[in-house]
């Protein structure tokens, strides 16, 4: 537990990281340096005193909480932009004829799915985790490691064999699982992994996300956005594109580099986190809390056993309720017609905030 680090007004009861972690209290005053110092004094000479190579050096960082070794992950963009990277990569000269998509993704999963099927003329069928039924005509399969409406966590590893049993590739979302759990990406031979930063890795609202492109894949893996900052050279300012032949290739244009700061500062407080022990704290609040919600309510809880640091809980006029619970100082979240959503993180949330948060929802539905 680390709550002391986080800055969480007195009285709330935060169970919205799963859209927007806290911030760390250390952060804001990171912050002023970098504006006050590497901007405001060193001006442009901060670009070739660290700030060039903070995408790929902020990358390792996350790598080390998703499983993979340095050299492999860059910081940078949109999920959404990355996933379409990712998936224009794994299509890049096929032969076969589909896309395979979670038909639960998040919508922007789904919708960039859609645009690279059209580019590449291919099939986009979704499927049920549960029964991908991939064939030798099966080309990718972009999938998310835990559900965003239900919690629901997927077995990485299980769902990575059957691909790679048809010699399909796999793209990885783990917006809702990267600093959950431990993740094993090199170990599984994940092909290629996304992820935003701004959820339990608290980087921000709008922190640039992540793509893990491993060494195996990088020669290979072929950018749709050419831009300046995957260039081998991207000062040589050459006319024809060259792409940088490690983990660079997956960059795109001038990195943000206030947002990338913020999220290198948040950062530090996982520096000593062991995620196999985050991982038991993470099912015993989730575990307490559902526990009360069923005690103490007939309401549906619909996140089975396994899962990430989420439950989610059916409920009629699930708006008016969410909008109670965050007046009397739960903060979580709703999914249109009816589910809310609470997500724990573990670094700040207590086993106290799981019980009073059910009190609190059984308060209002009774």
């Amino acid at each position: 537990m680390r709550r002391e680090l986080f800055d969480i007004p007195e009285g709330v009861i935060y169970l919205d990281g799963n859209s927007l972690g806290a911030p760390p209290k250390h952060v804001a005053e990171r912050m002023q340096e970098v504006i006050r110092h590497q901007w405001g004094t060193r001006l442009i000479r901060s670009w070739s005193e660290g700030w060039w190579e903070t995408p790929q050096r902020v990358g390792d960082r996350v790598g080390r909480l998703i499983g993979a070794a340095p050299g492999q992950v860059v910081v940078g963009d949109s999920t959404s932009v990355n996933v379409f990277k990712a998936l224009m990569g794994a299509t890049a000269g096929t032969t076969r004829t589909e896309i395979v998509c979670d038909e639960s993704t998040f919508p922007t999963d789904g919708y960039i799915a859609q645009s690279v099927a059209g580019l590449r003329n291919l099939e986009l069928r979704q499927a049920d985790p549960s029964s991908l039924d991939l064939t030798e005509n099966t080309a990718v399969v972009l999938l998310n490691h835990v559900d965003y409406r239900t919690g629901r966590l997927h077995d990485m590893k299980e769902l990575t064999e059957q691909a790679h049993a048809v010699g399909a590739q796999v793209v990885w979302d783990l917006c809702h699982s990267a600093g959950v759990l431990p993740i094993e990406l090199d170990a599984l031979r994940v092909d290629y992994a996304v992820g935003c930063t701004y959820k339990f890795l608290n980087g921000g609202p709008g922190a640039p996300a992540f793509i893990y492109v491993p060494h195996h894949r990088q020669a290979t893996f072929d950018n749709p956005l050419s831009g300046w900052n995957g260039h081998s050279e991207p000062f040589g300012m050459k006319p024809a594109y060259e792409p940088d032949p490690g983990i660079a290739r997956a960059r795109v244009g001038t990195p943000d580099i206030l947002s990338m700061l913020a999220l290198d500062a948040a950062l530090d407080v996982w520096d000593d986190v062991d995620l196999a022990e985050l991982r038991e704290r993470g099912l015993a609040l989730t575990a307490s809390f559902r526990q009360h919600v069923e005690k103490l309510t007939s309401l549906e809880v619909i996140t089975p056993d396994q899962r990430g640091n989420q439950i989610s809980v059916r409920c009629e006029n699930a708006r008016n309720v969410m909008d109670e619970l965050i007046g009397r100082g739960v903060i979580g979240d709703h999914r249109p017609p009816d589910i809310l959503r609470f997500g724990f993180a573990p670094l700040y949330v207590t086993d106290d905030d799981a019980i009073r948060a059910a009190e609190t929802l059984a308060e209002i539905v009774n």
